[in-house]
């Protein structure tokens, strides 16, 4: 119960309001002038009256319980440092999203494989032209990570989020009525890649904040989406091909995208109580240039980036040279996809309860999947292909999220925003020259042979470049549970202008 005293030229008017958080202004007497036409100061008085009386008037001396105008600000930042790391709690409804998120753009650009060849039947391109729609659209998507990065910082994931939902999808529906490659690219390539920026960036950092004892295993149940929707998207896509053709299944695309703004209203902001340390954007900037360990961190996930994605933009195709019909080319990326799946959910759980750097799993995996790359070529028989295929998927899908969960513990969870941002910024280069780099081999040498070589012997490379870096970096609990974590608020309180202080 909160009894409001406001005090005019003419006298002072007095009553109760049973809303705590925002009062309803007073009623005015015809011959009392409105507080905004004179001087008027409001003063808000706590009471807990035995029962509601709202005519009956207790002034501020017979009481003593009379306050000064109070901060709405400072009370909230002082609730903000109190709270406690959630490690859960709304974390998982951000887990919820970031699993549509990450499906809904990742699983796309992983089934894009099975519009390959129809796209190269429409308009009469080679390999490496066709190949670069989902290599633009993977490099904007990374390049463009600082941006969602930055926007997120200012205005909060949620907008930010929503609005590459918006962008993704409109990307999607106007490829549909392209009539060159170059329109693919710029509405696949970076229309839609402007939009998945928005929206995975700031997705996964707003999860790492979320978490710290628990965070591989959020990451893998989040990322999981991906192998899902892989699972799911390549049959699917190879379907609407064949009833609707390219350009109706590119319009239900672009509907399934649209659900991306869904996702960015799950999230909430969090405040960390080690931000105000950790400084702005460029200080945090400036430290992770300087930052050794980071630096070869992101050479090492550039390199593994560019061969990563070679086999879900490649891999239908080359069965199909192979002799392989279509729907079942797209079935062995399901096949990889259920991998993937497992792939994710154990490393998540793998990275949280085995103790010790979490870089020793990230090197493993990373090595095996190069290993597993490079011996697609050589597999002839289709159990053989289905082997590789279950070991590329499983092990691919392991090194992601902890991939992603070694970042926090090693520029500290207050840079997370602009670290992954810029990491994803540079690791584009790798997502570009990927793809095209593979057709260009293909065309070339006709066949993919020297493709998967060159992409499993990236991988490797990244792989090695992980043994340089020093283990204590991994260790140190930089954002384990002492870190104080507050979920920020994330309605407005509506209180008079006139009558608060404001800071």
């Amino acid at each position: 119960m909160i009894k409001l005293i406001i005090h005019t030229e003419n006298g002072s008017l007095h009553g109760w309001s049973p809303n705590p958080v925002s009062p309803p202004p007073p009623a005015f007497p015809p011959n009392v002038a409105h507080p905004q036409s004179c001087l008027a100061q409001a003063s808000i008085l706590y009471q807990r009256p035995a029962e509601p009386r709202p005519q009956a008037l207790i002034s501020p001396a017979s009481t003593g319980l009379f306050f000064p105008p109070i901060s709405l600000r400072s009370v909230t930042s002082q609730m903000a440092r109190r709270a406690e790391p959630p490690d859960g709690g709304w974390g998982w409804m951000v887990v919820l999203s970031a699993f549509f998120q990450s499906a809904l753009v990742f699983g796309v650009l992983r089934s894009f494989g099975v519009f390959f060849m129809e796209f190269m039947a429409a308009f009469e391109e080679q390999a490496a032209s066709v190949s670069w729609i989902a290599s633009i659209g993977i490099a904007v998507q990374q390049f463009g990570s600082p941006v969602g990065s930055a926007l997120s910082t200012k205005f909060g994931p949620r907008p930010v989020v929503m609005a590459g939902g918006i962008l993704s999808a409109l990307g999607m529906l106007l490829a549909s009525f392209a009539t060159s490659l170059t329109h693919l690219y710029l509405s696949i390539g970076l229309l839609s890649g402007c939009g998945w920026a928005l929206t995975f960036t700031p997705t996964l950092a707003c999860l790492s904040r979320y978490f710290s004892r628990r965070r591989s295993l959020a990451m893998g149940l989040a990322l999981t989406g991906v192998g899902l929707s892989s699972f799911a998207f390549a049959p699917f896509f190879q379907w609407l091909l064949s009833y609707y053709a390219w350009r109706g299944a590119l319009l239900l695309v672009s509907a399934l995208s649209f659900h991306l703004v869904a996702c960015g209203a799950l999230l909430r902001p969090l405040s960390l109580t080690e931000d105000s340390a950790m400084g702005g954007p460029g200080a945090q900037l400036i430290f992770l240039l300087h930052h050794g360990p980071f630096l070869r961190y992101t050479v090492a996930l550039t390199l593994i980036n560019t061969g990563y994605f070679i086999p879900y933009v490649h891999l239908v195709a080359h069965l199909q040279d192979r002799g392989w019909d279509p729907l079942p080319a797209a079935f062995l990326l399901s096949v990889s996809a259920i991998s993937d799946l497992i792939g994710r959910v154990f490393s998540g759980w793998l990275g949280d309860a085995v103790s010790g750097p979490v870089v020793r799993l990230l090197m493993l995996w990373t090595a095996l999947t190069g290993v597993s790359l490079a011996l697609f070529p050589v597999a002839q028989a289709p159990t053989a292909l289905v082997t590789l295929a279950v070991a590329y998927g499983f092990t691919s899908g392991a090194l992601t999220p902890v991939a992603f969960s070694v970042l926090p513990e090693l520029v500290g969870t207050g840079r997370i925003y602009c670290g992954l941002g810029l990491v994803q910024m540079v690791e584009s280069i790798g997502g570009l020259l990927g793809a095209p780099l593979s057709g260009y081999l293909r065309d070339v040498t006709g066949n993919y042979t020297a493709s998967f070589v060159v992409a499993g012997t990236f991988l490797l490379a990244g792989s090695g470049v992980l043994i340089t870096l020093p283990h204590s970096c991994f260790s140190s609990p930089t954002s384990k549970s002492q870190d104080l974590v507050t979920e920020a608020l994330d309605t407005k309180i509506s209180l008079p202008k006139e009558g608060l202080e404001e800071d």
